[in-house]
């Protein structure tokens, strides 16, 4: 396809992906604030190990301007979406450009046709790639780096995005707090006091990683059954994320709470590895997880990001939901101050979730950053996605 000489491309060879994940190196070479991803891990996520195919399937595009790749898209069909929300509705994501209104104009018009021929009538995104991992464009917060496995932007992303024809479908936020507010407000301590008879915290067992990573599997997807968006964690999904967590989350960073002898909710932890990162550009070569692992190792992080937490439903809407919740958050009061934590950031929580942003709010967390997801009718108005 030829746009006012923005040439589009598909990604089909492994030259072609190598351009596609070094196309933000161009985009954020002057920007102080831009974390560069590992290649390797990058180069893993688009590969077909990743669980995520299991039931989605993707298309990405590069644009070049003059033989230079200067822009990117991809466009994802998820059928755990299709299922579980409209029908029709398709992806769009892992949006990178110059502000440049011919070049982001190319890259949605290729992602568009691309999903209408798969049969699907609204847009949705950005997805990086599944509503499980990085969405969202970041629309305020962008004068600080971001945490682990949180997204970035230039500050005009939002406005081409809308000039495509895309209005704001959902505003998910990120919330930091400093590491005292673990040790929870006395009200809650009363709260918490009434109830130690009923809710055990543990941590994690490794000897017995499978049956608690499917404890947390099984929590997470009733926990998050009701909120926008919500695609259900597959086994393998998780299981394959939880084996990469438990190499760089220290045990003590991943919670469960039973309640009655019953596992009810579970918080976990990571590192924020962003900060041990930053300075190598992309590149952990030679010896990749070993030398990030070492690197762990000798430089902890001072800050950490919650990045999964849940409360089964049938305790959201009681004062068992709050209580459950401050427990695994108190849970970690402990290993924050042991590790020289600072700071901790919680996200992504929904901006109209306002159970868990008050949970966040009466333990000091702030605001810092919202990240917009877009929606586009490829056939004219059909309405909002909100609610689907």
């Amino acid at each position: 396809m030829n746009m006012n000489h923005v040439d589009i491309r598909q990604v089909t060879t492994a030259s072609d992906l190598k351009a596609f994940i070094a196309i933000p190196w161009s985009i954020y070479r002057d920007d102080p604030n831009w974390v560069p991803p590992l290649k390797f891990e990058r180069k893993e996520a688009f590969s077909e190990k990743n669980p995520f195919f299991e039931h989605a399937r993707w298309q990405a595009w590069l644009a070049y301007r003059d033989g230079v790749p200067v822009g990117r898209i991809s466009a994802q069909i998820d059928s755990l979406h299709l299922e579980h929300h409209d029908a029709h509705t398709g992806f769009f994501g892992l949006i990178e450009a110059p502000d440049d209104a011919e070049v982001f104009a190319a890259l949605f018009g290729t992602a568009e046709t691309w999903l209408k021929e798969q049969n699907m009538t609204s847009a949705l995104g950005p997805f990086n790639l599944g509503i499980n991992q990085e969405v969202g464009c970041l629309v305020e917060g962008l004068d600080s780096p971001p945490y682990v496995m949180m997204g970035h932007a230039r500050p005009y992303y939002g406005q081409q995005i809308e000039k495509q024809g895309y209005s704001k479908a959902q505003d998910m936020l990120a919330y930091e707090m400093n590491r005292d507010s673990f040790a929870m407000p006395q009200i809650v301590q009363r709260l918490l006091k009434r109830l130690e008879k009923k809710i055990r915290v543990r941590t994690i067992d490794r000897r017995n990683a499978a049956a608690d990573l499917e404890t947390m599997r099984c929590i997470f997807n009733d926990a998050w059954s009701g909120n926008w968006g919500f695609v259900p964690f597959t086994i393998s999904e998780f299981s394959t994320l939880g084996k990469e967590l438990l190499m760089i989350v220290p045990t003590d960073f991943i919670h469960i709470a039973d309640l009655d002898g019953k596992p009810a909710a579970f918080i976990v932890l990571i590192p924020n590895l962003n900060e041990i990162i930053a300075d190598l550009d992309g590149s952990l070569f030679p010896f990749a997880w070993a030398r990030l692992l070492w690197r762990l190792k000798v430089r902890f992080p001072k800050s950490g990001r919650i990045v999964l937490m849940g409360v089964r439903r049938e305790f959201q809407h009681t004062r068992l939901g709050p209580a459950l919740a401050f427990s695994v958050m108190r849970a970690l009061h402990g290993p924050i101050i042991s590790r020289g934590l600072k700071r901790v950031e919680a996200s992504w929580i929904l901006e109209q979730n306002r159970g868990m942003r008050n949970i966040m709010e009466q333990v000091g967390g702030y605001v810092t950053k919202r990240y917009r997801m877009y929606q586009k009718s490829l056939f004219g108005n059909a309405g909002s996605l909100c609610d689907q």
